[in-house]
């Protein structure tokens, strides 16, 4: 392990390692490794202060690099010490990409990546929580955290004493098509609003688009850029104070060259940037299974698409950026996820997703579950998230327009302590009872 120990800004961090079945069911099928990060303050050192275990959006994506004794674990801090879990194939785990997937065939390549959804993930927290000799802890969830949080309340409630969700309520039956109707209709809305801030912007996108149709145009990494992936800069719209930076990309995109309009060097290494897909591809290629249970989403964005055209560009018709939706034809463009096709469409056929969660255990649930649930989130949909809180006793929800997607970053003091209280609330109550 190549992590130490250290301590920054009155932090005590901490790395551990832990060596957890692929399979559960079947641990002769091998090992990977999972790496958490402690952190505690320096005066915490010998405190018993109960655990908060991380988990992050994505899927795909590690747990953040602290920096400082801020935001929503400055506030957590007070009350726990704090668990930042690399799931598993991110970060300092055993990582999943195009390099560690080279050797395996498409088949092998599908099944080894059938392990990587919230069901596993939870399960190597409940190895982990083992290994510490903890009796019950605390989780946060994050977006698709939030997800692996119902898991986790579905598979081993005894294991929790408390539960926060920001921004990460899942509809715990819906096929994702049912997701992606809602997806397009809150992404639409927030094309609309940003064109309306800057009208200029859809003159200068179409000029782009149409220029991309026109011209061969690459990106730094050799790849072709093509007006899909301009459009999926989108993704963007969905956390706050993203609608100027976009126009000063749009307004700079291009540069003459021998009397000729090129896309500029600048312009095409920041769309390389915004391709998060390239170096995360569990974000690519396990995102619609997060939602799959006993049924095969068959590319759900891709054909939930075909109903809403105005997304399909051509050449004078208005422009529209897309969300965070993915597609099949990025495993034809993408250059890391080239390598991942067929076992993309494997993944994309596959029917007998296991359970993520028990719709029985959460109507029986008895650990307080505290949510922020924004109501312009374009990633997860406000009514989608009431309907899974209606049905879980002792969940409550505070709805709010004050923050996009991004709310515990932007404001993670705040969001953790009102959910904290929130908790605090629903504990007593339920000591009442």
């Amino acid at each position: 392990m190549n992590a130490q120990a250290f301590i920054d800004a009155g932090l005590h961090y901490i790395p551990h390692i832990f060596s957890v079945p692929l399979d559960y069911s079947n641990p002769a099928q091998g090992h990977i490794d999972i790496f958490a990060r402690e952190v505690s303050l320096v005066e915490d050192k010998n405190s018993s202060k109960p655990w908060l275990v991380y988990f992050q959006g994505g899927p795909g994506f590690p747990s953040p690099r602290q920096n400082g004794n801020n935001g929503w674990i400055k506030r957590a801090l007070q009350n726990y010490r704090v668990l930042l879990l690399d799931q598993r194939g991110t970060g300092n785990s055993s990582v999943v990409n195009h390099q560690t997937l080279a050797h395996l065939q498409p088949q092998q390549q599908a099944e080894y990546l059938s392990h990587f959804r919230a069901d596993n993930i939870v399960r190597d927290a409940e190895f982990i929580r083992e290994q510490f000799g903890v009796d019950k802890w605390a989780i946060l969830g994050q977006s698709f955290g939030g997800f692996c949080s119902l898991t986790y309340l579905s598979l081993f409630p005894d294991s929790l004493s408390r539960s926060y969700i920001t921004g990460g309520v899942p509809s715990v039956s819906r096929h994702p098509d049912d997701v992606y109707r809602a997806t397009f209709k809150r992404t639409m809305e927030k094309n609309q609003a940003f064109f309306n801030q800057f009208p200029k912007a859809q003159q200068l996108c179409q000029k782009i688009a149409d220029h991309l149709l026109q011209n061969e145009e690459f990106l730094p990494n050799g790849q072709r850029f093509t007006v899909e992936q301009f459009q999926q800069i989108g993704i963007n719209f969905g956390v706050s104070d993203t609608f100027l930076p976009t126009y000063y990309l749009l307004e700079n995109a291009f540069i003459t060259v021998n009397g000729k309009p090129q896309l500029r060097y600048e312009f095409l290494n920041s769309m390389l940037m915004e391709q998060n897909f390239q170096t995360n591809p569990i974000y690519a290629i396990l995102h619609e299974s997060i939602y799959c249970q006993g049924f095969a989403s068959e590319w759900s964005a891709h054909r939930v698409r075909q109903d809403h055209q105005a997304f399909n560009y051509q050449s004078g018709q208005p422009f529209y950026f897309t969300g965070e939706m993915v597609f099949p034809w990025m495993f034809d463009q993408y250059v890391t996820l080239k390598p991942l096709k067929q076992a993309a469409d494997l993944l994309a056929e596959k029917q007998d997703w296991a359970p993520l969660y028990s719709a029985e255990q959460l109507s029986n649930n008895k650990v307080p579950v505290s949510c922020a649930v924004y109501a312009d989130d374009m990633f997860v949909e406000m009514d989608i998230s009431r309907e899974t809180l209606a049905m879980m006793p002792n969940a409550k929800a505070w709805i709010t327009n004050e923050y996009e997607h991004n709310g515990l970053r932007a404001d993670g003091e705040r969001i953790f302590d009102k959910l904290f209280e929130m908790g605090e609330q629903t504990a007593a109550n339920l000591t009442l009872v």
